[in-house]
């Protein structure tokens, strides 16, 4: 370490001189200078091709290591001025390379490995906490900084991440067993008779007062990281009637994830379990508590967790109560832990440390405290909740319908039923957890061949390299990446990096091997699969629009054969016409779909045929008044099968009054008959009693009456004329002896005259008592006011 101490300053003198110098350089007048010395313009001639030569070689080494992967790489050609301007974008291509790969040497040489590994004098163990001392200064990059050891390279079963088979439970012994361990059948869970036949406890469905939690400053919690701590942990566990489990998983690091903590309460203490010990496997002997039927466990979100405890530490949960379905079955606003905690105990949940790196170790001081919180209010939130549950919940309803505590306790069985499995990856229709449909299937891009070969392909890299390597897929190549290599397809390993740029540590270690495979990838995809072919076959995508060459299912159904190729081959598909209809039902070929409809419903007796008269002049007639003298309608006969149309016929079938709005009328029994039952289908609606008809007159007078009103008003306000009638002492207008508008008759020099003379308005006359417009409104113009005038 002192060596490279001393050689990272020495190479940071000679670079911070260099740069000073080139910086001088650059701000004196060269051109001038060549101009009075011609010696000095051709020394600085032969120094900048030397300069040239050097850096092209430089670049030279920097690209020639491609060579020996038989990958294609370029390298810039620096001949002269002009050349450095042309390429200088390959140039800062290599130069960027350069520093990723220094950058993950140094992080591998002196990285936050080193940083952040605890040491000798840091172990250092607290009294009743049991936690180690961290500098504060630490925290930050504790949560940010994934460069921490592996622990499950420590573990006493170190994880393949290459299980195929069904998952095989860790258990060695089962307490509280109905059903022996070894009456457990292959790929069934082993406590699943026990929690199936679970009866919860009386205390769940009476109402009591909530029992309050010790203060959270004045109390602590104990680090179990012995395992003499974790029998006696279990020993005071035995003792409670309910406990409180929460779970800190880290998946960053791991491929399939790892439980790194496990915080346990009851009513009167915490624990926080280390569980990435070696002997981590161990902790199952807490099953004698989390299956024990007489104790009930509380979680919060338990669905993730219930599969992570059997897959790590081999744990089942026998009479499980999860808050979050009591959330749901309540109404409440949020359903996280943090919204619990805000509402019961008036806690802010420090929520920047939930993405923590829950690895770290020792552990800080403000992740110990975020880690206890979360279990040490739950048992009194379960108080508060499974009361108001019991309050608003009706018992008097039979199959419990209005049992709201009954569906959390439902709900939180079948949680507690859920069994892991191994993640399986199938690499051709992408299906599974970690499978690309999903990825894919939720994306609106649409890839060529060669896109979606080389997106099989990248993300099938992604996952061996993940399992090799024991990391996440996100950490080895995010989602986001593996959609910008199959849209750019580059071939070279610069262009790799600036796609996946930035690139994880993954993709830069491994540049080569990831090039090889989108190569490859895209070469194969000529002749591969169409994206939406292998979609289809998973499940169909109507939304997706397909390339023209690819017919979906839903149109192909109904296209004729065709015996011509199209695109890659002939479409073979159903005839235009099916056999049977889903509504008319059999089909008769050649026959037009006005006959099909008649012979169907000839058949069973019924007529969709309405006939319809002729059309004469009289129907654009006027309508006669209608008498309002009831007439007694006779009884109407049955509608005909098919009633052929009488030519003689000159019964009028009015559709619409022209020019009028419609309205309810009278109608009386003759015109019914004349309409020949028309009067069912017409939008007129026929009133036939006295008390209608007397209604409906009183109706037209009020609304005479109320026009008259307006009229008498219009008149007052127009100065008490009235417009609509003319006075008794005004002569009509006569509109024949009226001069022309168009041509008026020319007025003479004396009547102009003698006009101007006396200022005579030619139609003042006329618009004297004629009310005034309202004046023009003002707008405003820029640069002038309206309100104030000079």
């Amino acid at each position: 370490m002192d060596d490279f101490t001393a050689v990272h300053s020495a190479t940071t003198s000679a670079l911070v001189a260099t740069t000073r110098t080139a910086g001088q350089l650059a701000t004196s007048d060269l051109p001038f200078h060549r101009s009075l010395d011609a010696g000095l313009s051709s020394a600085l001639d032969e120094q900048n091709a030397r300069l040239l030569s050097l850096a092209e070689r430089l670049l030279g080494a920097a690209t020639g290591s491609s060579a020996e992967t038989g990958v294609r790489s370029h390298t810039p050609r620096l001949s002269g001025i002009e050349s450095v301007e042309g390429n200088w974008r390959a140039v800062v291509d290599v130069v960027d390379s350069l520093l990723e790969r220094a950058d993950t040497a140094l992080d591998e040489f002196t990285g936050a490995v080193r940083r952040l590994s605890p040491g000798a004098s840091e172990q250092q163990k607290v009294g009743a906490g049991g936690t180690g001392l961290v500098r504060p200064g630490r925290i930050a990059a504790a949560l940010k900084n994934r460069e921490i050891e592996k622990p499950q390279l420590r573990f006493e079963h170190v994880p393949s991440n290459d299980e195929t088979g069904i998952f095989q439970p860790l258990l060695e012994s089962k307490p509280h067993a109905s059903r022996p361990l070894k009456e457990v059948g292959a790929g069934e869970q082993p406590y699943q008779k026990e929690i199936e036949e679970y009866q919860f406890p009386d205390s769940v469905y009476i109402q009591a007062e909530p029992i309050p939690y010790h203060p959270f400053d004045s109390t602590t919690a104990t680090f179990v990281d012995t395992e003499e701590a974790m029998y006696e942990m279990l020993e005071e566990l035995k003792q409670a009637s309910e406990i409180a489990v929460d779970l800190e998983h880290h998946d960053q690091r791991s491929y399939i994830g790892i439980v790194s903590l496990m915080q346990i309460s009851t009513r009167d203490k915490d624990w926080i379990v280390d569980t990435l010990k070696p002997w981590r496997r161990k902790l199952q002997c807490l099953n004698e508590v989390f299956a024990n039927p007489s104790i009930l466990k509380v979680l919060h979100g338990a669905y993730m967790d219930v599969m992570w405890l059997q897959r790590d530490l081999g744990l089942y949960l026998v009479g499980l109560f999860d808050t979050h379905y009591a959330c749901r079955a309540l109404g409440y606003t949020g359903g996280s832990l943090a919204f619990l905690l805000k509402k019961f105990a008036d806690v802010d949940a420090q929520k920047q440390y939930q993405t923590a790196d829950w690895r770290i170790r020792p552990l800080p001081q403000e992740l110990f405290d975020y880690a206890r919180s979360d279990t040490h209010y739950l048992l009194y939130i379960f108080d508060n909740m499974r009361n108001e549950l019991i309050q608003r919940s009706d018992l008097c309803l039979p199959n419990h319908e209005g049992d709201k505590l009954w569906d959390v306790l439902q709900k939180s069985t079948e949680t507690a039923l859920q069994r892991y499995e191994h993640p399986i990856y199938d690499g051709e229709l992408g299906q599974g957890p970690m499978g690309w449909y999903k990825l894919l299937a939720r994306t609106p891009a649409l890839l060529s061949k060669e896109q979606f070969s080389v997106f099989r392909a990248a993300h099938r890299w992604r996952d061996n390299v993940a399992r090799e390597q024991d990391d996440s897929v996100h950490f080895v190549l995010p989602n986001h990446h593996i959609f910008s290599l199959a849209k750019q397809m580059p071939d070279t390993k610069e262009g790799v990096l600036n796609t996946v740029h930035p690139a994880t540590q993954t993709v830069r270690f491994r540049i080569d091997e990831l090039l090889g495979v989108v190569v490859n990838a895209k070469a194969d995809g000529k002749d591969g699969e169409e994206m939406m072919d292998v979609l289809n076959r998973v499940e169909p995508q109507p939304s997706r629009k397909a390339p023209r060459e690819v017919v979906s299912h839903s149109v192909a159904a109904f296209l004729p054969k065709v015996s011509s190729p199209v695109a890659n081959g002939a479409l073979s598909a159903l005839p235009l016409r099916s056999a049977t209809s889903t509504f008319w039902g059999a089909v008769v070929p050649g026959v037009g779909r006005q006959d099909r409809r008649t012979a169907s419903t000839a058949a069973s007796g019924i007529s969709l045929t309405v006939p319809l008269p002729e059309l004469t002049a009289e129907i654009f007639a006027d309508r006669p008044a209608y008498t309002s003298t009831p007439v007694k309608p006779s009884s109407p006969e049955p509608m005909p099968t098919e009633t052929p149309v009488d030519e003689g016929q000159n019964d009028v079938f009015i559709l619409k009054e022209l020019g009028k709005k419609r309205k309810r009328a009278v109608v009386d029994a003759e015109s019914r008959v004349a309409m020949d039952g028309m009067a069912a289908n017409n939008d007129e609606v026929a009133i036939m009693p006295d008390m209608e008809s007397e209604r409906a007159q009183e109706k037209v007078e009020r609304r005479k009456a109320k026009k008259e009103a307006k009229r008498a008003k219009a008149a007052e306000v127009a100065g008490g004329l009235n417009y609509d009638e003319p006075a008794a002492d005004e002569e009509p207008f006569d509109y024949a002896s009226a001069p022309s508008i168009l041509n008026p008759p020319r007025e003479s020099r004396e009547e102009a005259r003698e006009r101007r003379k006396k200022n005579i308005d030619p139609y003042a006359k006329k618009s004297v008592d004629v009310p005034k417009p309202l004046g023009r409104v003002q707008k405003e113009r820029s640069g002038r006011s309206m309100t104030y005038k000079s």
